[in-house]
């Protein structure tokens, strides 16, 4: 087992990487402050891994929540549930929610936890490829509306995020490819090295070898842990973690929420903000190749639907938590690991790089 740490003060909380962590007690215990725990979870994961988590909770007062799966349940109707359990079942403000699932789950129950009684504690246990080096780690929380997509949420870390490897042997080769375009990310926003890393071994992390998994998650945790470190709010660098999320999430609320995976949305939006670097004359080809390239090994999709001309694909970019004072600003590189914040792009290069990259 590997464990990091994001370091932020008073707020500081371990990761815990590895294979057979669920159920282990010693890991969740110290993390509890009081008696009452909420373990929340979805249809898929529950068959799978809550009996399994939940024998490590023994001396607990302990209930579950088993929600439907799906980014189109990341609504303000499904987290009223979450509170209506809590109520319900009267749990009070020492009571510890986690999250055992994917991003949805994470994202849902973190946001609950904070709203609950003005902030309680939660723990991530996250059981797909991206939310163990992503949405898990961070504390940002919240969830969806129809006209943007994690514009109603919250910052609140979690007490622990329990990364358990064995959980990613039951994820679908869909989900799996949809959480490498996360692990992508990582390298070509400040991780030159780890990008050509990537570039070397994706296979052996298509092919699930646990080892390989095991040190790409921790990788990019580790870059995640260090960027939240510096800008826990996103006041500043943190943004550069939404590279190609401003292009997804439009594609995300645009197609409907869960006919793309947020990874694939993820994926195609990198492509179009490389090509738009590339038209601004910020980096050469060869690096838009390369990132195509490598996206394509992975099997994730590089044109943005047809679906969406133009018009419409600005309109839903206008409504994203980087827009300030009504003007649009996109994570865009200099180069494979050095990425920016700018609001230097025109609308005509913005379309012009999406008719480049848009299925016809």
């Amino acid at each position: 087992m590997k464990t990091l740490r994001v370091e932020l003060d008073e707020r500081s909380y371990p990761i815990y990487i590895g294979s057979g962590l669920l159920g282990r007690a010693e890991l969740v215990a110290p993390h509890i402050r009081g008696r009452q725990v909420l373990v929340v979870t979805n249809e898929t994961v529950a068959p799978l891994y809550l009996e399994k988590f939940n024998a490590g909770l023994d001396g607990y007062q302990v209930d579950s929540l088993v929600l439907p799966d799906g980014e189109a349940y990341k609504t303000l109707d499904t987290l009223n549930s979450v509170f209506d359990r809590l109520l319900e079942r009267r749990f009070d403000r020492r009571c510890t929610l986690v999250a055992l699932g994917g991003g949805v789950i994470g994202d849902l129950t973190g946001f609950a936890a904070a709203c609950y009684q003005r902030g309680v504690p939660f723990i991530q246990v996250p059981t797909t490829l991206l939310s163990q080096v992503d949405s898990s780690v961070g504390g940002k929380t919240g969830v969806n509306h129809p006209l943007g997509k994690n514009m109603i949420g919250a910052f609140h870390q979690p007490r622990c995020v329990i990364a358990d490897t064995d959980t990613l042997n039951t994820l679908d080769d869909r989900q799996l490819r949809a959480g490498l375009a996360e692990v992508i990310k990582y390298g070509i926003i400040n991780d030159p090295e780890f990008f050509q890393w990537l570039e070397t071994y994706l296979d052996r992390l298509l092919a699930r070898e646990p080892e390989a998994l095991a040190w790409a998650i921790e990788r990019s945790c580790r870059d995640k842990a260090a960027i939240v470190a510096e800008d826990e709010t996103e006041a500043g660098t943190r943004a550069l973690l939404n590279l190609g999320h401003t292009f997804g999430h439009a594609i995300e609320t645009g197609m409907g929420y869960g006919t793309w995976l947020h990874g694939e949305a993820v994926a195609t939006g990198m492509l179009l903000a490389a090509q738009l670097s590339e038209r601004l004359g910020w980096i050469g080809h060869e690096d838009t190749r390369r990132i195509e390239q490598l996206l394509h090994r992975a099997g994730l999709p590089v044109q943005a639907p047809g679906e969406l001309d133009s018009h419409r694909f600005l309109e839903l970019m206008a409504v994203d938590k980087k827009v300030q004072d009504g003007q649009l600003r996109l994570v865009l590189l200099k180069g494979i690991g050095r990425s920016v914040v700018t609001a230097e792009a025109a609308a005509a290069d913005i379309t012009a790089a999406l008719e480049a990259h848009r299925i016809a």
